[in-house]
């Protein structure tokens, strides 16, 4: 049984870095990036993390923060604060790529 989950992971695996290497070749990932940077301005993501990280520092002091500590802190609080509508519209985006790329 383990043996079929080890060969699924590993094609799932493949198939991510094929995907991803599709989108690095042919720019839709820096696309993609751009439309998320751009999505996420709008929706005040960049200041609520920002005023997030302030909060940290002062709970836990200047001087004891690290930069570790700020990205431990803040990278699951960003993860959650990313709106559902713009997790959506990046899928419907991809989903529309590989459907255009159908050797996928």
């Amino acid at each position: 049984m383990a043996d079929f989950s080890d060969r699924k992971l590993g094609k799932d695996a493949q198939m991510r870095a094929a995907i991803n290497q599709k989108l690095i070749e042919t720019g839709e990932r820096e696309r993609l990036k751009e439309l998320l940077k751009t999505r996420l301005m709008e929706c005040g993501w960049k200041d609520q993390l920002r005023a997030h990280c302030k909060d940290v520092i002062r709970d836990k002091g200047l001087e004891h923060v690290t930069v570790e500590d700020l990205i431990s802190e803040i990278t699951p609080k960003g993860r959650a604060l990313v709106p559902d509508n713009v997790k959506k519209e990046l899928l419907q985006r991809i989903r529309a790529f590989l459907a255009q790329n159908t050797n996928f």
